[in-house]
């Protein structure tokens, strides 16, 4: 199952709310400031060119944001999966190699006492 990524910089639906006004009494407009008059005023007399161009920057901009984003967390899963993955096939491994290590001393112990036991008997004859 996938698990769901927090992520701080996006407000939750309580944060939003708070923002808001809880009276139904409409809340004063705040005053712009100089410098939000100025972009205001300089955006007023935009040409669709200009608002298009604003539009390609703001998108390759989030997209970039969004991508960078993507790749952390994505590589991120991966490392934690691929932990899991080396871990499970790690330990299998040194159980099948601890295996056919056990067989194989098996095995030669088991010749050499069969060796050992030949050698005796010949010497008795």
């Amino acid at each position: 199952m996938s698990q769901a990524s927090f992520d701080a910089s996006i407000p939750v639906l309580t944060e939003v709310l708070k923002a808001e006004p809880l009276s139904d009494e409409v809340a004063a407009p705040p005053q712009p400031s100089a410098a939000a008059q100025l972009e205001a005023a300089a955006i007023d007399g935009w040409t669709e060119a200009e608002w298009a161009m604003m539009e390609h920057r703001l998108s390759v901009r989030i997209m970039h944001q969004l991508q960078s984003r993507v790749d952390f967390v994505l590589e991120q899963r991966i490392k934690d999966s691929m932990a899991d993955v080396l871990s499970h096939a790690l330990h299998d491994l040194t159980n099948e190699i601890r295996i056919g290590l056990h067989d194989t001393i098996e095995k030669i112990v088991s010749r050499a006492v069969t060796q050992e036991l030949t050698h005796l008997q010949a010497q008795k004859k």
